[in-house]
Order: C-alpha cells, then structure tokens, then sequence
C-alpha cells in the first residue's frame, strides 16, 4: 500500500480558483491494497472486491482527506444508480442510499460520488458556503425532458444557498470541475442515445460523431455534460477537456474502466470524487 501522506498529489485535484475552506479529490488507481482486477485504490463495494480490502482503502481515503483538512471529516458513500436524485448531505446522513449526486452547506462532510467510466461533476461557491457533487452517466445526465442529474443538483444547491436557480448571480459566483470518464473515441452508442440527447436539445447532435458501426455512435460525454451547464448559466467550467489524457479507457495503469475492463477481466474497480468544506 502506497504511503497515503503522498496521495493527495498523486491523485488529481481540481485545476479551479482555490476558494478559502473547500477542498476537492479525485482518486486514481493509485494506493490502496485490491488486489487485480481492481488493483489497487478501489473504493467500490459492490463489485466483488473483498470487502475488508474495500474497507481499507476507504480508510485510506479518509485519511488522506482528513490530512488535507486538518481535522475529521465525514466521507459519505452512496449508491449510484444512474438517476437524478439528489442527497442532502450532513453529518447524520447514512451510506449506501441510492442517490447519484449530493449536496451539502455544512462543514466537515465530504459530498463523494464513485466513478468507472461515468462523468464525475464537482460543484462549489466561491463564497465557501455549499458544494455539490454529481455522477453523470448518460442516462443521468439526458433525464427526462430536459431534467437530468446536473440540473437537479443545481436546483438543490441553489436551495442550500437560498437564490433562485436560474439566479444570474449565482451562476457567475460557481465553479464546476469536471473529472476523467471515458473519452469520445471509446464511447460507443446507439441510435436511441444520441436521440434522446437530440430531442431534449438540438445542439447535442454535434456531441455526436457517427462510428464506424452501423447505427452506432461516439459520444463526446464531457462535452454533452458542459453544453447543459452552459444552458444552466455557468461558464466557469474546469476540467476534463475531452483529450486523451481524460480518458479512463485509454489510460489502464491510472483509471478503472468498466467498459475496458469488465467483459475482459470480469470486474473493475471505482474511483471517488470529493468535495468537502473544512
């Protein structure tokens, strides 16, 4: 196991304005004791690891996070089910809840959702006051009408803050740091994908390359996710920019991969993106 006093510059942190008292993580393969297929840092417990091994690098994380802090901070995990429904977290909130973003204003409580080829999404103010953070798989971030994922933790976070959510202001006063996920060139999908995205916006088509399969696609998911925030408001987006170095598919020895990994090797592991105020 990696010495995890190093972690929190093997890992990434989000390339944003630092803003007093908020503190974010995304872990790597990096660390942890997992043995293959989810070696090594994987924080996944419903994937066939052994659960004292998931434990540990839980443990692992925690320390890492509460090092950066100072002091003891809560890691809440959830269970991500590709919806759109959002946590609210705090102290007493319980892990495992099906939920696929979270919110919260309270300090010592990390918002922390688990990816493998999904988008992880952080939210923060640059007051200090709420962070967000949301997992954006295609499903989540389509929804249904126009209401995906990013928008319902929009609207939850801009009810931690008291302003409206379609609140200029607001949107000019938040950062939004969008982590690795599978890239454009491996994101294969059907006609009904690329459908649902066109019907609930127009200019999601240019998202959208079509593959060298017959009624198939490739999806650039980060960019899909950055024209719903752009139509929310925000503009200062940092982050994951499509290219290969993004990719959890195209870079095996830094990201797990579900699409990569899964068929091969039967499982993978799950990588975690935090947001917490001190």
């Amino acid at each position: 196991m990696t010495d995890n006093k190093h972690l929190s510059q093997q890992w990434l942190q989000p390339d944003w304005p630092a803003i007093s008292g908020v503190h974010a993580l995304f872990t790597t393969r990096d660390g942890g004791c997992s043995t293959a297929p989810w070696n090594a840092m994987n924080l996944g417990d419903h994937v066939g690891d052994d659960p004292q091994n998931v434990a540990a690098n839980r443990q692992v994380l925690r320390n890492v996070i509460n090092r950066m802090s100072g002091k003891t901070v809560r890691t809440v995990f959830m269970q991500q089910v590709h919806g759109c429904d959002v946590q609210v977290m705090q102290h007493g909130s319980a892990e495992g809840q099906a939920f696929d973003a979270s919110v919260t204003d309270q300090s010592g409580v990390a918002c922390t959702i688990m990816v493998a080829d999904c988008l992880p999404v952080l939210i923060a103010h640059r007051s200090g006051l709420a962070v967000a953070a949301a997992h954006a798989g295609w499903r989540g971030l389509v929804g249904e009408g126009g209401h995906g994922v990013l928008e319902a933790v929009w609207q939850a976070y801009a009810r931690q803050l008291r302003v409206p959510a379609d609140s200029r202001q607001l949107a000019l006063d938040t950062q939004v740091w969008l982590g690795p996920c599978i890239g454009p060139d491996a994101f294969e999908v059907g006609d009904e994908v690329r459908q649902a995205f066109v019907n609930a916006s127009p200019q999601a088509g240019a998202c959208f390359v079509a593959s060298t399969h017959t009624g198939k696609w490739l999806a650039n998911l980060p960019q899909l996710a950055r024209q719903r925030l752009e139509q929310m408001g925000l503009s200062q987006i940092y982050g994951n920019d499509a290219s290969d170095a993004w990719c959890t598919v195209a870079n095996a020895s830094r990201f797990f991969s579900h699409r990569r990994d899964a068929a091969v090797l039967g499982s993978t592991g799950r990588m975690a993106a935090c947001i917490w105020k001190d």
